[in-house]
């Protein structure tokens, strides 16, 4: 009988610990362990916010330098392209001029 009073009492006083370590507590009451971990849940929420910033930052700037590389690129293609077009106009009166020549030259051979 006195070993059932006994087993009793520990069932008695094992459910009670565990009862109260089912209990909500505060942070004043929270140990190191249990703090640690929430300060760490915290870091990385925050880290996890800051990355996600950090690559939306990174994706407009990439983004905003490609769309200034491309006009970058087209004002130096446009720019190619007239100067080569001025190119091409003085080779061509070139060209035209020295036909004209080879046609006087032959004229003159004609007439000799």
């Amino acid at each position: 009988m006195k070993q059932m009073n006994l087993m009793a009492v520990l069932a008695l006083g094992l459910m009670l610990g565990a009862l109260s370590g089912c209990q909500k507590k505060d942070d004043a009451a929270t140990g190191p362990a249990e703090q640690a971990g929430r300060r760490l849940d915290q870091v990385t929420q925050k880290a996890q916010r800051d990355l996600t910033q950090a690559a939306a930052t990174a994706r407009e700037n990439m983004t905003k330098a490609a769309e200034d590389s491309n006009e970058k690129i087209k004002q130096a293609t446009d720019d190619a392209s007239r100067k080569l077009n001025k190119t091409a106009e003085k080779v061509g009166e070139k060209v035209q001029r020295a036909g004209e020549k080879i046609q006087e030259k032959a004229h003159e051979e004609r007439q000799n």
